[in-house]
């Protein structure tokens, strides 16, 4: 079956314009799903990472931070459509918070923000090039139209990333589903940031216009702000490569971890979809591991562009093998294979690389409703550099199911989210609409209301015995 099902993606990817280089990325990828590899990272074969360089001890002078911001790029991943929130298109199109005259501010609007005000408080030029999907680009670009500074000497606002066919789980060829053929492909994962690059000549084009390091981010992850402290520590450490790694929390039970490969000492990166069920709960453990990922990324553009040059931007990335069914909302639908890597795996690839522990302030990403509840409460201030500061520590937010998907969430907060600035957790069971000027104190929780439906009325207060 592997020549055909391979046969047949290839035939498929490259009808549809997809790059080259990522045609042989997904080529490479099958030939190891078709040999049984797991890519399971095993807990015996690693030790822990630990002893990073800690932002909060860097001494860095403002010149030295202007200097390294002036030679940096600001890449933001864009590719997502917030469908696990019920969205259609590009999830950084939401509204997260409001400005200060009331206006709605998208994700997109608070980045430009944060690039904007970094230029203006350093004199840097720093381009933001955003890696959009064929579903976010046409969207995103009419956003950004409105900001008529972006641009930086001729450089490209975006590029696109690839997709691939998913496969049946039977038979590994591409899965043929006409009730919707959009559902057919799917993204390729994050690692495809690299053949993206390599397509686009995105790489070589920052090089040329003078620029050395690239800081790579998600765009829902409002934290990687600009920063000139870290660029400076990475263009004085010499790395080709870095991450930031965050210190772990009771609620960090998912998400990528670096750890050292016994074989020859080199930094890798294990995903929760590349650890064994054996070795879970060992993993999570912030004890042994206490660093977990945020996916904000460090690159010399020399040694990537070298990289890139010279495997055609086929970077041997770890296979992690998704199993889903071909439509997400249907598991009745037939059962596919997702070929998928993670950009931060390319630790592995360049000799030397690094990583630095940032406090949580740099990872403040919105996967859930809970999350978005919390950015646009009163836990957070929007700064006049468009960061957002907590102003106490943040509580854990579990809504119910009801308020999934972004159309039920805010029609449940009509007057706005409640204040969580006293609260230790809100906890949500069932179906309940707030009224304005709610607020929650410690363990703030309530419960199935009576009737399947319930209203907090205005200006009440929720507490660990519901609403007082």
């Amino acid at each position: 079956m592997s020549d055909r099902g391979l046969d047949l993606a290839r035939d498929k990817m490259q009808a549809a314009g997809v790059a080259p280089a990522a045609v042989d990325v997904f080529s490479r990828f099958y030939r190891l799903l078709e040999d049984g590899v797991s890519g399971y990272v095993r807990e015996d074969d690693v030790a822990p990472l630990t002893d990073l360089t800690r932002h909060a001890d860097l001494e860095v002078d403002e010149a030295q931070s202007s200097e390294a911001l002036a030679k940096t790029a600001i890449i933001k991943l864009n590719g997502g459509l917030g469908t696990s929130m019920g969205m259609d298109r590009a999830k950084s199109l939401l509204e997260v918070r409001r400005s200060a005259d009331g206006e709605p501010l998208s994700f997109l609007d608070v980045i430009v923000g944060q690039v904007r005000a970094a230029r203006r408080a350093t004199g840097a030029r720093l381009p933001l090039v955003l890696m959009n999907s064929f579903r976010t680009q046409e969207d995103t670009l009419a956003a950004l139209s409105g900001y008529d500074d972006l641009v930086v000497d001729g450089l490209p606002l975006d590029f696109l990333q690839n997709r691939e066919p998913k496969l049946r789980a039977d038979t590994l060829e591409p899965v043929e589903w006409p009730a919707d053929p959009s559902m057919e492909w799917c993204p390729p994962g994050h690692g495809d940031l690299y053949p993206a690059l390599h397509a686009g000549g995105v790489v070589r084009a920052l090089l040329d216009a003078g620029f050395r390091y690239a800081c790579v981010s998600n765009s829902d992850n409002l934290g990687a702000a600009p920063d000139g402290e870290i660029a400076a520590w990475f263009a004085g450490s010499g790395a080709p490569y870095a991450a930031e790694m965050c210190l772990k929390t009771p609620a960090d039970v998912k998400g990528g971890q670096l750890v050292v490969r016994r074989s020859d000492g080199r930094i890798i990166q294990r995903e929760t979809a590349q650890t064994h069920p054996d070795d879970m709960d060992v993993s999570l453990d912030p004890e042994r591991h206490r660093y977990f990922h945020t996916n904000n990324l460090w690159f010399d553009l020399e040694a990537l562009a070298a990289e890139l040059d010279r495997t055609g931007g086929v970077l041997e990335l770890p296979l992690i093998r998704n199993a889903k069914t071909v439509d997400p909302s249907d598991p009745t639908s037939p059962d596919v294979i997702q070929i998928e890597s993670a950009m931060g795996a390319a630790v592995a690839v360049f000799e030397g690389a690094t990583a630095i522990e940032v406090g949580r302030e740099r990872f403040l990403p919105v996967k859930t409703t809970n999350d978005l509840l919390l950015l646009r409460s009163d836990v957070y201030e929007l700064t006049a550099d468009y960061r957002l500061v907590a102003q106490v520590e943040a509580p854990l937010v579990q809504l119910s199911k009801t308020y999934k998907t972004i159309g039920a969430f805010d029609a449940r907060f009509p007057a706005g989210p409640p204040s969580l600035r006293e609260a230790a957790g809100l906890s949500v069971a069932g179906d309940w609409t707030f009224g304005s000027d709610v607020r929650a104190e410690g363990d703030a929780s309530l419960p199935e209301p009576a009737g399947g439906a319930g209203t907090v009325p205005d200006g009440a207060t929720i507490t660990a015995d519901g609403i007082v």
